[in-house]
This record gives structure tokens, C-alpha cells and sequence, in this order.
């Protein structure tokens, strides 16, 4: 019977394979370094474009903040307007007040006083004068509180001197009324007054 020798033909056999798992192996081991490679440039872009839209984000961010801030000044320079413009209508209401406050002082002087000087501190009149008498000043001081534009007389100095022959002098205290303050009280209560009836 004839003997077959197998030893070359199976060394072939396993040289064969191991040449085909080495080649799978540096095949998979290609594969796996390209789609890692593939991976990270994806996740790279990914992180780029992001960077991008956070970096717009933040201009966008910074151009809103300066509009805001510009709309906040806006806010400040309408809000002095409106109270200079508050001021001056307040003044020009009250403008007529004055002549009206010397009318009144004149009309409510009785006979035999005169007065020797008129001082006046934001509403507060300070009045110094001579009279005849001292009831000449309490008459004085009756028809400052009934008048329309001076209130609340208060009597500071009376003073009778020996060798003075026109009389006794005075100083007395008056408030002048504000027309254009009871004006904005009386459009403001029934607004109040509707609120309240809204509640």
C-alpha cells in the first residue's frame, strides 16, 4: 500500500490561514482606525458648528444688551422730560398766583396799617408792618384767614413803643394757598374715588 506524506501540504494549509487571520486582523484593526478616524472628524465638526452658533450666540447676546441699555437710557431722558415738562406746566399755572397773593395782602389790610415789608419763603409769607392798634392786626390777621389766598396767619411780634406815634409794629407769619396744588388734588380724587368705586 502506498504511504501519502501530509506534512507539507497541511504546513501550507496553516500558513495559509494564518496569513488570512493576519490579514483580517490589520484588515479590522484599518477599519477600526478608519472609522474611529471618521468619528472623531464628525464629532470635530460637530463640535466646530457648535462653537460657531454659541460664538453668534454671544454677539447676538452683546448686540441686545446694548439696545437694552440704549432703551434704558431712552427710558431715563422721557422720564426727566416729562417731569420737566410737569414743572413747568406747575409753573406756568402758578405763574398768575403772585399777583393775585399781593391783591389779596392789599385787600385784606384794614384801615390804619401799612406794611414796611413782605418776605416770602417757598408758600410761607413773612409780613412786617405798623398799626395803629393792635386790634387793627387782629383784624388784619381775621381777613388773612378768611381769604381765598392766604391761610393760617400766626402772629410772631407786636411791639408798642413809648415814643413810636404811628402805633405798634408787627411781624406775622400767612401761607399762600396754591391753586394749582388744589387743582391736581381735585382731578386726582375722582380718579381715587373711581378706583375705590372699581374695587
Amino acid at each position: 500500500m502506498p504511504q501519502i506524506n501530509l506534512l507539507p501540504w497541511r504546513e501550507e494549509q496553516r500558513k495559509e490561514r494564518k496569513l488570512a487571520f493576519l490579514a483580517a486582523l490589520g484588515g479590522g484593526t484599518l477599519a477600526a482606525m478608519l472609522a474611529t478616524f471618521i468619528v472623531y472628524l464628525m464629532f470635530s465638526s460637530l463640535i466646530n458648528g457648535q462653537q460657531e452658533r454659541n460664538e453668534t450666540l454671544k454677539a447676538e447676546i452683546a448686540t441686545l444688551d446694548k439696545q437694552i441699555e440704549e432703551i434704558n437710557n431712552l427710558e431715563a431722558q422721557k422720564q426727566r422730560f416729562i417731569s420737566r415738562m410737569e414743572i413747568i406746566e406747575k409753573l406756568q399755572r402758578s405763574r398768575p398766583e403772585i399777583v393775585h397773593v399781593f391783591d389779596e395782602v392789599v385787600r385784606t389790610l384794614p384801615d390804619g396799617t401799612f406794611l414796611t415789608g413782605v418776605k416770602q419763603t417757598d408758600r410761607r409769607l413773612k409780613i412786617d408792618g405798623v398799626a395803629q392798634s393792635s386790634t387793627r392786626v387782629s383784624t388784619f390777621m381775621r381777613n388773612i384767614d378768611k381769604s381765598a389766598w392766604l391761610r393760617n396767619p400766626e402772629l410772631a411780634v407786636i411791639e408798642t413803643k413809648k415814643d413810636q406815634a404811628l402805633g405798634s409794629t408787627f411781624t406775622l407769619f400767612a401761607n399762600q394757598v396754591s391753586v394749582a396744588g388744589e387743582e391736581e388734588a381735585a382731578a386726582n380724587k375722582p380718579r381715587a374715588n373711581r378706583q375705590g368705586a372699581k374695587k
